[in-house]
């Protein structure tokens, strides 16, 4: 029997890419010469998600409760897990970055911020970078080219009204469509997009003919979504030992010449009740006290690289 050989249709959407730097890693120099660069990034999502109020024909899920009520029933206390990350989560995390003088990234539905300004000013007044998670929550890859255009050009424009400046980043739920990425480089504004999970490091891109920097979202270890997945951490303790042991073995690569980039995913629903952000607590003292972090916006790193590594193309 002939061996099948390997095939790679030509296909809609991004070229896939299995290799990446390879064996032929960068030795990043990050701001005074820090070993890892850590993203803290806020996903804020409260008040865009599906549901019944807005039209929907349907609720939405991911939150601490799952319960199978039906989809023509409003599922009030999923609903309220929602409000509390808005009413009362994303503060106790804003206080906590402000107590550290870090900076963050938000991944914001521009909805979300519409339906609490409060979050928004805040934004605006500390310096947290608000990158674009879409107009709403929703799947992009249902959306048509045109409709998923005009969402992009809403979420920018809503953005901008309600943070005084425009998104500079951008990340879908879940995933892109296929049309996505063209469609940022198609629009002009974007520095960079996050709609990958694919590297430790930063790395350049083609679409379109134009070269397009992607700042990988690697986070899945180390993201609060876990404590809501079956396959997920047991709680908090759980979630500091795997977020501190990530940070000792990047910096560790760091030390040996080869600094990485570490990113970290927050849901207000979810790590804004007090036991879980205790354990962020400790993981970021026990980063600062090790030294040699570079606590970055994403918006950041991109700029980072933009200038400081333009011969960091992939071979």
């Amino acid at each position: 029997m002939t061996r099948p050989r390997l095939i790679d249709l030509d296909v809609p959407g991004p070229r896939r890419d299995f290799v990446g730097y390879g064996r032929h890693k960068p030795r990043v120099v990050w701001p005074n010469g820090a070993r890892v660069a850590v993203s803290i990034v806020v996903n804020y999502e409260e008040g865009s998600e599906y549901s019944l109020t807005a039209g929907d024909g349907r609720g939405e899920g991911l939150a601490e409760i799952d319960y199978p009520i039906g989809r023509e029933h409003r599922d009030l206390a999923t609903e309220s897990v929602y409000e509390y990350g808005s009413r009362a989560g994303v503060f106790r995390l804003l206080s906590l970055f402000e107590e550290y003088g870090i900076k963050t990234t938000f991944f914001t539905a521009a909805v979300a911020l519409e339906r609490n300004r409060d979050v928004a000013e805040w934004l605006r007044e500390s310096g947290h970078e608000p990158c674009s998670h879409g107009w709403r929550w929703i799947e992009h890859w249902l959306l048509s080219r045109e409709e998923e255009r005009q969402h992009i050009r809403w979420a920018v424009e809503s953005i901008r009204e309600t943070c005084g400046e425009r998104p500079l980043g951008w990340y879908c739920r879940y995933g892109p469509s296929v049309n996505t990425r063209e469609l940022l480089v198609e629009e002009g504004g974007f520095v960079y997009d996050s709609d990958a999970y694919n590297d430790d490091l930063p790395y350049f891109t083609e679409v379109g003919g134009r070269r397009h920097l992607v700042v990988p979202y690697s986070s899945f270890p180390y993201n609060d979504v876990r404590f809501v997945l079956a396959q997920g951490y047991g709680g908090p303790t759980d979630f500091y030992d795997c977020c501190r042991r990530g940070l000792d073995e990047l910096w560790l690569e760091g030390d040996r010449g080869y600094p990485k980039m570490m990113s970290i995913g927050l849901h207000p629903r979810l790590s804004g009740h007090a036991g879980r952000a205790s354990a962020l607590r400790q993981f970021i003292e026990y980063a600062l006290a090790k030294g040699d972090v570079w606590f970055a916006r994403r918006i950041d790193i991109a700029r980072w690289w933009l200038d400081h590594h333009e011969g960091f193309e992939r071979p």
